[in-house]
């Protein structure tokens, strides 16, 4: 009975904790434009980053990771199920609570969850992504391709008990880059670096 109660408790817990978006709570805390209203739309570090707010951005990502790799590590450590708790912060991230079901993509949140699952799983995915984004210039590229990735490595890195929560996060990850693998085909993706659209002043009613 505890043990059930346990696990229901990390679960709820972990998914609540990945309905924060650290996108939108940095933004307001550093007086940015709602990053949901300019460039991808997309609540996450690399839209932030088209602020020219590299700090923001960096808040962003931490955040976004951060909560991916608490919420296995408290799993773990209350004796909670782990593999669940993973999945469910990136859930969360994905269709949070708190704004109406409507999330990010996830990359940051499953990085973090990957690292909380095996440190050399985290290490191999981040590292997938840093090498085709270098390379390419995409970060969608690179997200889809460290996604496909991750399985074979936690089956390489024989962490096969969260093999099944690894497809699941990959296959939601690419689904929600469907819109950027149309655009890749089309040739028409924002590559690093590039600005898709300049983000609204927020201060801009008052003046």
């Amino acid at each position: 009975m505890v043990t059930a109660f346990t696990t229901a408790l990390t679960i709820l817990g972990a998914y609540l904790l990945g309905s924060i978006s650290f996108a939108i709570v940095v933004s307001k805390l550093m007086r940015l434009p709602d990053p949901r209203s300019y460039g991808s739309k997309n609540p996450g570090a690399t839209n932030v980053l088209r602020t020219g707010k590299k700090t923001a951005a960096a808040l962003t990502l931490l955040g976004d990771a951060g909560k991916g790799w608490a919420a296995v590590w408290l799993a773990a450590a209350l004796g909670g199920n782990v593999p669940a708790a993973g999945l469910a912060v990136f859930l969360g991230h994905l269709y949070p609570v708190f704004y109406r079901f409507q999330g990010g993509k996830g990359v940051a949140t499953a990085a973090g969850v990957l690292f909380g699952f095996n440190p050399w799983l985290g290490l191999a995915a981040v590292a997938t992504w840093i090498i085709i984004a270098t390379l390419l210039r995409y970060s969608s590229l690179a997200s889809l391709i460290a996604a496909i990735g991750a399985p074979i490595y936690a089956w390489l890195l024989d962490s096969k008990e969260f093999l099944l929560v690894v497809i699941a996060i990959a296959v939601l990850l690419i689904w929600r880059h469907r819109e950027n693998i149309s655009r890749l085909a089309a040739g028409t993706e924002s590559r690093l670096g590039q600005k898709k659209a300049s983000p609204p002043d927020p201060n801009a009613a008052s003046r």
